[in-house]
Order: C-alpha cells, then structure tokens, then sequence
C-alpha cells in the first residue's frame, strides 16, 4: 500500500503577479516606449546627416 503521510508542498505553476508587488513612478505604455526608441533613431541619423565621419 501506499504511503499516505507524504505530501508535496503546494506551488503557484510558476505565475507569479508582477503589478501587486512593484509601483513605479513612471508608468509608460508599450507604445510610449516605441515612440521613444524611433525618435532616438531619427535624431541619431540627423546626427550622423549633419556631422559625418571622416
């Protein structure tokens, strides 16, 4: 017969709730961040436009 005294402790699947357990300051959306990345993008290549490598 089987052992019935053991018992496995109980886990959560690996899920975890990540926006009950940190607040930022800085609260941005996923398409703030895009906008953000492309600009830093077009003022590089104006950078590169006006002031080229020699």
């Amino acid at each position: 017969m089987a052992n019935q005294g053991i018992s496995m402790p109980s886990t959560g699947g690996g899920l975890i709730r990540y926006n009950e357990e940190y607040k930022s300051r800085f609260m941005l959306k996923p398409s703030q961040v895009v906008l953000f990345i492309i600009l830093i993008i077009v003022f590089v290549l104006i950078l590169k436009l006006f002031f080229p490598i020699k």
